[in-house]
């Protein structure tokens, strides 16, 4: 029997009541795939790669939102270079919001300290943080009535805050309290096993957007959630895949996301659709597709970051940079297979009188190439988004 429509029985089923073997070998696949991708390369290169990773997390997830920030622009803000023109600066402090947050999950992943990432506590702290350098016009949001201010890290909790997204009806507000703590209780990381908990991150993450619990921000904390649970689940690889991009592109075309989000708010259809208000056969389809879309990242970001690779493209950038010396490629090789290289080994490493060794490292320096914690620390890998091109080829496809 179904129960009043306001009630947090509304966003059953939470979880698949039994799992298709074509599911659960995803998961395996899954699970493997980010395991060799995390062994793939020195941790201190892999943090490098994950700063790039971070601008794409970025502009894939605000290019679901309908904003193209540039990789350039994005890249400008992390430098505190903000554009003139108001709507392209909102655009790029929003960019950082979604770096900043994301960097800080990615350290408490390697510090232990992360918390569950469904509770409510920690999806209003990504809320906030996200928001907390917006302009007022970013937080001025229109709901079921005349705009008001949003106040980041709270609840819709008026009647005015009520909102439909697009067909779909989210719970009122003066529910949205009880949903979420019901949401945390079934989305709670801790007593699940490995594989529970990946099959734990789409199911929430459609979950929390069906409820829609923030007056606006609701996409971009569930893409967040959804990286921070994969890192609770152990298949975070270091920070270096993305959902967003995978949620941005899809497997065959850009409207699935929208589309199969549609179709996982399906009602319950008759008696052998699961037991809850929404179709069981329609969450395991969704499972299934954002499975797949993980699954797509991770192999595709494993082909990007392969060594043998990376280190061909990095002599190729020398080569065509008109300005770096030859030898420059065996100091980024160098720093790509050992994490870091101490500046007083560039002599032995370029081959060069101590002079002119300095000079190639300056030059690379210069380049952005290598950078370093302190002034006279060790150096390890940078790569500045115009070497995109080069490096890593259909990153930025839309760019």
């Amino acid at each position: 029997m179904s129960m009043p429509a306001e009630t947090p029985y509304r966003i059953e089923p939470t979880r698949l009541e039994t799992v298709p073997e074509v599911i659960s070998d995803l998961v395996a696949e899954l699970a493997a795939a980010t395991a060799r991708l995390d062994r793939a390369l020195n941790p201190r290169t892999a943090a490098s790669l994950a700063d790039l990773v971070r601008i794409m997390n970025t502009y894939y997830s605000n290019l679901i939102e309908g904003h193209n920030t540039r990789p350039r622009d994005i890249e400008r803000a992390i430098r505190g270079d903000f554009a003139a023109d108001r709507e392209r600066r909102n655009l790029q402090v929003e960019a950082l919001g979604h770096i900043r947050v994301q960097r800080e999950i990615d350290k408490q992943a390697v510090a232990g300290t992360l918390s569950e990432p469904a509770s409510s506590e920690y999806l209003r702290w990504l809320h906030r943080e996200f928001y907390r350098d917006a302009a007022p016009e970013q937080l001025r949001i229109r709901g079921n009535g005349p705009p008001f201010a949003m106040t980041p890290g709270e609840w819709r909790s008026r009647p005015d805050h009520d909102v439909a997204v697009g067909r779909h009806v989210p719970p009122a507000s003066a529910h949205v309290e009880e949903f979420m703590t019901y949401f945390e209780s079934h989305y709670k990381l801790e007593p699940l096993g490995k594989s529970a908990r990946i099959l734990a991150i789409p199911t929430a993450h459609h979950r929390f957007n069906f409820i829609h619990p923030f007056p606006d921000g609701n996409g971009r904390v569930s893409r967040l959630m959804s990286h921070a649970m994969a890192h609770r689940a152990g298949i975070g690889a270091h920070g270096l895949w993305s959902i967003s991009r995978g949620l941005a592109r899809g497997l065959d075309s850009r409207v699935e996301y929208r589309r199969m989000m549609d179709l996982a708010d399906s009602p319950r259809e008759g008696d052998l659709d699961g037991r809850g208000n929404l179709s069981q056969h329609a969450l395991a389809e969704f499972v299934h597709w954002f499975l797949r879309i993980c699954l797509d990242q991770v192999s595709f970001m494993s082909r990007l970051f392969d060594l043998d690779t990376l280190m061909q493209r990095l002599r190729t950038l020398v080569e065509r940079s008109g300005t770096l010396k030859p030898e420059s490629a065996r100091l980024l090789e160098e720093a790509l297979l050992r994490g870091e290289v101490e500046r007083g080994e560039m002599p032995r490493l370029t081959g060069l009188p101590e002079r002119s060794a300095r000079r190639v490292f300056n030059d690379v320096l210069e380049a952005g190439l290598l950078g370093s914690d302190t002034p006279k620390g060790p150096v390890s890998l940078r790569l500045p988004a115009d070497t995109v091109d080069v490096l890593f080829p259909r990153l930025f496809p839309e760019a």
